[in-house]
């Protein structure tokens, strides 16, 4: 590789069927990837080789890989550890609940590749059983369970089209516990030892977004101390990740709803993380709108 060529990334996108491959391969296609979709997993060695090259070489290549391959897949994990030695290869795993992935082959009303004779559910736990160590080399997990494809969409391009200029992605997310723990995070913590400003009249109809209810919670006993905490603890984590080539985290901040307190700390803690070097941060709110 010569000074000006950009360094090669390699992308496998795998998952559960129905959990958003075609989406991400086509969102990744818009911002200049060059993207493989059902790939035999045997075939990714020779892709990779081809890629590097001189004279057809491919600085950002993405291969889908899926059950679709049937025999092939089940040496995925084996290729996988093979690339990753002397490659700067990634692996981006899809996932969403059963309930999710039912409703999508409802609608499309095609049948779960896997399910035989049997029904869409059994395909789903077969899949889920198939997957079970790929999932376990993910480098980055997404649960599109409550994304549409606009939203995944966009997630893709803003991970991945802002690469360049980070070592790092992260992204905060707000979250309310009654409406069941996010799946695809790194870190959690949980904002309930705060004073909920949801049983104060005047702060009820209000958000974490509100000034009213940025100022009470901030004003609270506890919490400046816990984001600063925070951060500190983060640091040396982020510094760790950069080092290992872990380039995206999410960190989740919990409350009862996800309407108040996680909105706001989520908010302050991104604002805190873009000043540490080498990392984008994004925030964003799971639950603000629900009732």
């Amino acid at each position: 590789m010569t000074g000006d060529e950009e360094p090669q990334e390699v992308l496998i996108i795998t998952g559960m069927s129905g959990a958003g491959r075609s989406t991400v391969a086509d969102s990744l296609e818009d911002i200049g990837w060059y993207v493989v979709d059902n790939l035999p997993p045997q075939m990714l060695k020779h892709l990779v080789e081809l890629a590097t090259r001189a004279g057809t070489r491919i600085p950002k290549l993405a291969a889908v890989v899926d059950v679709r391959g049937r025999d092939f897949f089940s040496n995925l994990r084996d290729i996988i550890h093979a690339l990753r030695d002397g490659t700067q290869l990634r692996v981006v795993f899809l996932e969403a609940t059963d309930d999710t992935l039912v409703r999508r082959f409802e609608q499309v009303r095609r049948p779960h590749p896997l399910q035989g004779d049997g029904t869409i559910l059994d395909g789903i736990a077969i899949e889920r059983t198939l997957m079970s160590e790929v999932r376990a080399l993910g480098d980055l997990i997404i649960d599109t369970s409550d994304l549409n494809i606009h939203q995944l969409a966009t997630m893709i391009r803003e991970t991945f089209a802002a690469e360049d200029t980070a070592g790092l992605q992260v992204t905060v997310m707000s979250f309310g516990f009654k409406y069941g723990m996010p799946t695809d995070v790194d870190h959690v913590a949980d904002a309930r030892f705060l004073p909920n400003p949801y049983w104060i009249p005047e702060l009820r109809p209000y958000t974490g977004l509100d000034e009213t209810v940025r100022e009470f919670v901030f004003g609270l006993p506890g919490e400046a101390e816990f984001v600063a905490n925070y951060v500190e603890a983060l640091k040396p984590v982020f510094a760790g990740y950069q080092r290992e080539n872990k380039r995206h985290v999410t960190i989740a901040i919990g409350c009862t709803g996800g309407k108040h307190r996680s909105v706001a700390i989520a908010g302050q803690l991104g604002e805190l993380l873009r000043e540490l070097p080498g990392a984008v941060v994004s925030v964003k709110h799971r639950d603000l709108g629900r009732e």
